[in-house]
């Protein structure tokens, strides 16, 4: 039987057998990503149950702006990709290029500027090359998905200057299962694309040892829209992981390998004429260790170690018409090392603090079916931080943090004609070797209020080197109809970012809001310069060209934007609680003349009501698009659109000895008002829709 078959059928076989409701205890929520200095055991999000409504606001203050996704709240989604699963989230968006290739935008940046990751290392595909590149971390079994942004970033390195997306999936085990043995089967099915996915997870262990197994497997059609079908726009993946740990007292040291493999459509109008696809392949293998020391000035050591193998082929047609227009590859290692210090008593305050050092080398290479789009070029880059937070009073702390990197670029450079227009017909091409020295800081202060509100203030300064993508492409990208320009005398890119920051996570009413200001020195952005390409340089500007022609370019900018979220509790009623929610969000953003940069989501608000209590939630919640007419050049205008979504859940704890099992079975309705939604970061959002009505039934089962 089919594996999403299975996980669903379990679930829903366990629920006809259980006998009476029963309290489920509440799971806490850990938040750990944007320190390197939270102690073991210490969490700085705390006791928000896995039935929390919409996105869960952590209860501890944090000097990062932070927003979480719960695994039940990722199943219940039912995205294929994150940007999706987030797309809702306030300060977060999405590319939403496909079903499958949709990148987080947060507050306006992604590319290059987010670094996706999965516990502690990157995810070493080429999403941030191409919006139309699938991101390698599949929701299903990314476990507790962490938005960080702000000064908790610099623990990652430059490039994740707009923010990071950390899943935390447990493939490299941290303890061994209480009872020697911890199951999940967790699946769904989507009416809008006659979609399905399924997954099972297996922990287990005994004395010093402890196991993981995983796997899964989604697929879907063509989906829905209002009046039709989007053409092109199926997929199917599929991957599985096995890690080991052994853990002693004081620590643990564990391996994992996973792999993937899938193969997704790309919706447009000449994408779906050719039958254009990509069929992805990656394997990864990590490492990762924990030593609670505790003497000789030393509090923890931990590391992060990984290898990623990544390919994918870019295909026009299929069955014997296949014919790959391009293949993407790339190679890397990543490692992370933290030292954790014991606290020290000063004349300001109790001091806590963590160095460590970072390594990493990429190397990638593009080929096309006639030329080196990309000629192989290679990636390296060392660096060393310091995290530093001093408890000044009860009410007061401060935080303090400094990254320096060296970066090392080797790659080939193509110099084109100013115009970017043909003749010559070929650009020249020359080695180049380019190195740079990122530096960067940040500060911020938190402080208690009454009311538990917690108000906080951050400051940071982020460098960040040019992705060889953006110094060294030369040629058309297949899949975007895209011919993208690189530039290999590009400088660093500078921002220099005030946040501002209120924030009450306890209580009947709970909320985090924050507004922020960034000024950007030599940013990099596409400038789209409205000539259209054919294969090769030889066809710009000619008649009949398909590919829009993008310089990697360079310009000052500023972005001003903020988030809020409130939930507040009404009234008890029948054993829960019933309360109301809004969010609202938003990014202006211009280069220094004024005009403005392209590709920025619009202003959202957002507002439903629900009902929780242990073993139910329901939810209805109306999310609205204004339409955006702030529009890059070549960009055309936005309509506004109006999401409605309803959730209904139901979870209960079936006695079965010395291992109770939990089952959850639940629908939820997506799109309800089936309206006509486009994402204006979308760079086929004039030829693609977004999926129609949807029903998604899904269920889990753990014990």
């Amino acid at each position: 039987m089919r594996l999403y078959r299975w996980a669903v059928g379990v679930s829903a076989l366990a629920l006809s057998t259980g006998a009476h409701a029963q309290t489920v205890q509440l799971e806490e929520i850990v938040v750990t990503s944007p320190s390197p200095i939270a102690q073991s055991g210490q969490t700085t999000g705390e006791n928000v149950p896995w039935w929390a409504t919409s996105q869960s606001i952590p209860v501890a203050p944090s000097f990062s702006s932070v927003s979480v996704v719960t695994p039940q709240q990722a199943l219940s989604r039912g995205a294929a990709s994150l940007g999706d699963t987030l797309s809702t989230t306030p300060g977060v968006s999405s590319t939403s290029f496909s079903p499958v290739a949709s990148r987080p935008v947060i507050r306006g940046l992604g590319g290059f500027r987010v670094r996706t990751q999965e516990d502690g290392i990157g995810s070493g595909d080429m999403a941030n090359l191409g919006e139309d590149h699938a991101v390698t971390i599949d929701p299903l079994m990314s476990g507790q998905v962490e938005v960080i942004r702000g000064p908790g970033t610099l623990r990652y390195g430059s490039q994740a200057i707009g923010g990071v997306v950390s899943a935390n999936n447990g493939r490299i085990p941290t303890f061994v299962p209480a009872n020697g043995i911890a199951f999940q089967a967790r699946g769904g099915l989507n009416s809008v694309s006659n979609g399905k996915d399924g997954a099972v997870l297996l922990d287990a262990g005994g004395g010093n040892f402890a196991l993981h197994l995983d796997a899964f497997k989604r697929s879907a059609g063509d989906y829905r829209i209002p009046g039709g079908v989007q053409e092109n726009s199926s997929y199917s993946s599929q991957g599985q992981s096995l890690g080991g740990s052994y853990i002693f007292n004081d620590g643990f040291v564990g391996l994992s390998y996973q792999s993937m493999a899938m193969t997704y459509f790309i919706p447009g109008i000449e994408s779906a004429r050719v039958k254009n696809h990509i069929d992805l392949r990656q394997s990864k293998w990590s490492s990762r260790g924990e030593w609670r020391l505790r003497e000789g000035g030393i509090d923890t050591i931990k590391y992060w170690l990984g290898y990623t193998a990544y390919k994918h082929l870019e295909i026009d047609g299929v069955g014997a018409a296949a014919e790959v227009g391009s293949t993407f590859r790339n190679r890397e290692f990543e490692s992370r090392a933290e030292i954790s210090h014991l606290p020290v008593n000063t004349a300001l305050g109790e001091l806590r603090g963590a160095v460590g050092l970072q390594w990493g080398r990429r190397d990638l290479s593009v080929g096309g079916a006639d030329e080196q789009l990309l000629a192989p070029a290679r990636a390296q880059n060392v660096a060393a931080f310091v995290f530093e937070e001093l408890q000044v009073t009860s009410a007061l702390r401060a935080q303090g943090a400094v990254r320096a990197e060296r970066t090392d670029i080797n790659g080939t450079g193509a110099r084109f004609p100013a115009s970017f227009l043909p003749p010559p017909n070929d650009p020249t091409t020359f080695p180049v070797s380019r190195d740079f020295v990122p530096v960067s800081a940040s500060a911020g202060l938190l402080y208690d209020l009454p009311y538990e509100m917690v108000a906080r203030v951050t400051a940071q300064h982020v460098e960040r080197a040019p992705d060889p993508i953006e110094l060294f492409y030369k040629g058309p990208h297949d899949t975007p109809r895209t011919f993208e320009i690189g530039d290999p005398t590009m400088t660093l890119e500078k921002a220099n970012s005030l946040e501002l920051g209120l924030k009450r996570g306890r209580g009947d009413t709970r909320f985090d809001a924050s507004i922020f200001y960034t000024k950007f020195d030599n940013f990099i952005f596409k400038n789209f310069t409205g000539v259209r390409c054919g294969d090769d340089f030889a066809s710009c500007g000619t008649p009949g060209a398909t590919f829009d022609q993008i310089i990697y370019s360079q310009r000052d900018a500023k972005f001003v934007g903020g988030e809020l979220q409130v939930e507040h509790d009404v009234a008890k009623v029948w054993n829960g609680v019933w309360g109301v929610e809004a969010q609202y969000d938003f990014v202006r953003a211009t280069f220094t003349d004024g005009s403005f940069v392209p590709k920025i989501p619009p202003h959202r608000l957002g507002g439903g009501i629900f009902y929780r209590d242990p073993n139910w939630i329901a939810r209805v919640n109306l999310l609205h698009a204004f339409a955006q007419h702030n529009l890059g050049a070549f960009e055309t205008p936005t309509a506004g659109y109006n999401l409605l979504n309803a959730e209904l859940s139901y979870t209960t704890t079936v006695p079965t000895g010395s291992l109770p099992m939990e089952v959850s079975l639940g629908l939820k309705g997506e799109n309800l008002l089936n309206d006509d939604i486009r994402f204006h970061q979308s760079y086929k959002k004039d030829e693609v829709l977004q999926p129609g009505r949807n029903i998604r039934v899904f269920s889990s089962v753990k014990f």
